[in-house]
């Protein structure tokens, strides 16, 4: 179960913010500025621009796969620049969830995961996933969302949401 909500659904939203970065870029090159200038806007002068959000989004991805399954995660350095140097580590961190089975969540419900800036403190799998990972995930991929759309990126709700599993 926890495999079901977290792997595919980190997978779906980082090709969704795949797709809105390339809206974003194809914005720029019509309106004839440099992308740079997406890239590296922000919402709120205290808040990360938007480079800095796609990152934590792919961190927040591969490590909470890593945790729940217990393995360890891929490191990157965190000095992408540019648009192509982004949608690499989407790309990677697309390609890493790919590795994961439902098997290797086996025990993941209560397996206690923890992170240094928890202060020794730990949550179960079960609260990690639903408390913690999503909720993270949706937060940065919402607020590059919103830094794109707040410089005028014609993108809508379908951007973010993307395909759905509609049944017949």
């Amino acid at each position: 179960m926890l495999y079901d909500i977290t792997v595919p659904q980190f997978t779906k939203m980082l090709n969704n913010l795949n797709h809105i970065l390339d809206k974003g870029a194809q914005s720029a090159e019509a309106r004839k500025f440099d992308v740079d200038v997406l890239l590296n806007a922000r919402l709120a002068p205290d808040q990360f621009n938007l480079i800095r959000q796609v990152q934590i989004a792919c961190d927040t991805a591969k490590l909470g796969a890593a945790r729940l399954a217990g393995k360890e995660a891929p490191v990157h350095e965190d000095n992408e620049k540019t648009l192509p140097e982004l949608k690499a580590r989407i790309n990677d961190v697309i390609k890493y969830l790919g590795t994961f089975k439902a098997e290797d969540f086996q025990g993941a419900h209560e397996r206690k995961i923890s992170q240094p800036r928890w202060d020794g403190k730990y949550l179960t799998g079960s609260e990690f996933a639903v408390q913690h990972a999503l909720p993270n995930i949706y937060f940065h991929i919402t607020t590059a969302y919103a830094i794109l759309r707040n410089n005028g990126v014609d993108v809508g709700k379908k951007d973010y949401l993307g395909e759905m599993p509609y049944k017949k």
